[in-house]
């Protein structure tokens, strides 16, 4: 299983942007897919994950400006982030959970400054 992540950046506070995140390989139909972030510094946290089912958890810091989807025919996570603050800047992970095996994306940069 591999998962490749795309669409960060460098946005302006209050900005945009919409992450997205393609898993390939046999993976088990039932799984959780789910955005990480780790800011230089600090560790990795949890952003936001959504269950094959549709079912979210969301950070508190990320409740009302970050939406998570996904595609299940695609096998694909997506995180719509709006009103970006400089404290998003972050590099974004992507994880899979399924059963008890856990995948990592390689990590996409979102850096938000004016």
């Amino acid at each position: 299983v591999q998962l490749q992540a795309s669409g960060g950046g460098l946005v302006q506070p209050g900005g945009s942007l919409r992450l997205s995140c393609a898993a390939s390989g046999s993976i088990f139909r039932f799984n959780v897919m789910g955005w990480y972030r780790q800011a230089p510094g600090k560790q990795r946290e949890l952003v936001a994950h959504i269950t094959s089912g549709g079912s979210t958890n969301y950070a508190d810091s990320a409740k009302g400006r970050f939406t998570i989807s996904r595609d299940n025919a695609k096998n694909t996570v997506y995180l719509q982030m709006n009103s970006l603050k400089p404290e998003d800047t972050a590099v974004y992970y992507c994880k899979l959970n399924v059963l008890r095996d856990v995948y990592w994306g390689q990590g996409t940069q979102v850096t938000v400054s004016s």
